[in-house]
């Protein structure tokens, strides 16, 4: 390893380093980290420096444009980005004064929610979906922080609105979990894939390939897990699949093991209210795909079903959908969710595009 760095030199050594931690799983990573601490003992935060920022320790030892995105002191960075040595370093990752893992000036500024510095760093050239160690972009941490202004910024400057494939978590997803409805709707407008399957692809050989394949990495799962209705509609609105199920159309599997097999039955066994059954009903949900034999209040497996929710499950059961319903889902599946946006301005008279979009 010493012969491979001295050779390669010390950046190179810090890029694939880097490469390989964004391929590690969380317990690696975990792992990975402690034996770190382990390693570089009590200064924790040179040694990540060392391994991670863009370039050698004695060229890092500056960095106030990083501290400067992370105060939100705009007019420190109008100063120094009228010198062409730190508008050259406007995506290095660095660690700052207040940060352990290295980042450029826009994810620190989107992590604090300073949208007016987001703004600036990105007119700036700051390259909006770079990465952190953690395969984060500044997009995500903007969500996971709660900052609806520096997402909209992000997004209307291009950033992927599914995040990076290096992370297993999108900005919907923890959109969708937290109940952010506002900023589930700025995600949406720009085009996020609200089916999205978390995955790892460090290259394109099937063995350095991950797809998780579970129903909990489904946006709309979530939703429904925390309870969040106004985020479950959104969802349906936009086209997610009301039987999403990773694992195949009907997993027995799941059902024989008492874990939940496709959205329907998760709302159910959860105890969400009876509104969540009843929107899946509405936008076409198979309802075949959960067994009716042992669906009761007095089921162990079940026991946190709400007793409103599954008389309106059984209701919709024994009672065939309607032809103005079942044609509402035809024509949505029809368009695909890509197309569900475009619905607004198609020649329709208003009340027929209000019923399409559930409106």
């Amino acid at each position: 390893m010493a012969v491979a760095r001295e050779a390669a030199g010390p950046q190179t050594c810090r890029s694939l380093t880097a490469h390989y931690f964004l391929r590690m799983n969380a317990s690696q990573r975990d792992f990975w980290t402690s034996t770190a601490r382990t390693s570089a003992g009590p200064n924790l935060k040179e040694w990540l420096r060392e391994q991670f920022c863009d370039h050698p320790l004695e060229r890092c030892e500056d960095t106030r444009l990083h501290d400067a995105a992370y105060v939100g002191d705009l007019q420190t960075l109008r100063s120094l980005l009228q010198e062409e040595s730190y508008r050259s370093r406007i995506n290095e990752k660095s660690v700052w004064c207040c940060g352990w893992l290295p980042c450029t000036p826009l994810r620190i500024a989107a992590t604090a929610g300073h949208g007016n510095c987001v703004d600036f760093l990105i007119r700036k050239g700051a390259e909006v979906d770079l990465v952190d160690v953690k395969g984060q972009t500044a997009l995500y941490v903007a969500v996971v922080n709660g900052h609806l202004e520096s997402a909209q910024i992000l997004l209307e400057a291009g950033a992927d609105p599914n995040g990076s494939r290096h992370h297993r978590s999108t900005p919907v997803y923890h959109a969708s979990r937290v109940g952010r409805a506002d900023i589930l709707k700025a995600l949406i407008r720009y085009g996020a894939d609200v089916d999205i399957n978390h995955q790892l692809t460090a290259d394109a050989r099937p063995s350095f390939s991950r797809r998780l394949t579970s129903l909990v990495v489904c946006p709309l799962y979530i939703s429904a897990a925390y309870h969040n209705l106004q985020c479950f509609k959104l969802l349906l609105q936009a086209g997610a699949n009301p039987d999403f199920n990773c694992n195949g159309p009907v997993n027995t599997q799941e059902f024989c093991r008492g874990s939940p097999g496709c959205v329907l039955d998760a709302v159910l066994r959860h105890g969400c209210e009876a509104a969540f059954v009843s929107l899946l009903v509405e936008f076409g949900a198979d309802l075949n795909l959960v067994k009716w034999e042992p669906l009761g209040p007095e089921s162990r497996s079940r026991r946190k079903v709400d007793p409103e929710a599954l008389q309106v499950f059984r209701e919709a059961r024994s009672v065939p959908r309607t032809l103005l319903s079942l044609c509402r889902v035809a024509v949505r599946r029809a368009l695909g969710k890509r197309r569900l946006r475009l619905i607004p301005v198609l020649p329709l008279p208003d009340p027929m595009k209000k019923f399409l979009l559930y409106e």
